[in-house]
């Protein structure tokens, strides 16, 4: 794997390179050589937070983890990227997609975890035209993480949803 690494508001060591290369280093058995890890370290305040991205053919894993020391992120955040990507192994062998990015060793090996998707619940309900606020105002009335709505100006279906920090974030279709 290619290793990409930046930072925001922090050096990158050679300490912090050799933990990268360590233990996402072990993720190196499921990639090919050409895959790319783009890496970024960033710290706010006492948030020592790394993002880790691998673009695989028309999808993404991604995972980012916070802790209060950089060395223990980078533990968390290589455990996370592993289960993705058995997950995505499984996918992939579910829908008998080409699986060109990953190791053949990795490919054929059976043992992995079988963490199914189970959806328990399905609604229906009318998308009623609104702008971003009022389906915030929605949301939090109902007690919800999310809240999908019909854009009153777009005439577009977008979601509002909870951030940390208590802030919204507003999700879009791309036309």
């Amino acid at each position: 794997m290619n290793y990409i690494i930046s930072g925001k508001n922090i050096e990158i060591t050679e300490g912090l390179k050799a933990a990268i290369y360590d233990k996402l280093g072990k993720l190196d058995k499921y990639f090919t050589d050409e895959t790319e890890a783009h890496v970024t370290f960033s710290v706010e305040k006492e948030r020592q937070k790394i993002e880790v991205t691998i673009p695989v053919k028309g999808n993404v894993i991604r995972a980012e983890q916070v802790s209060d020391d950089m060395y223990v992120s980078i533990d968390l955040v290589e455990e996370v990227i592993e289960r993705q990507v058995n997950r995505y192994k499984k996918k992939l062998v579910d829908q008998q997609q080409n699986a060109a990015f990953f190791q053949k060793d990795f490919m054929d090996d059976e043992d992995m975890d079988d963490e199914e998707i189970k959806i328990i619940r399905s609604k229906r309900f009318a998308v009623k035209p609104m702008d971003a606020e009022e389906a915030c105002i929605q949301m939090e009335l109902l007690g919800h993480n999310f809240f999908v709505f019909r854009n009153a100006e777009t005439d577009e279906v977008n979601v509002v949803y909870k951030r940390k920090g208590h802030t919204y974030g507003l999700i879009e279709p791309e036309n």
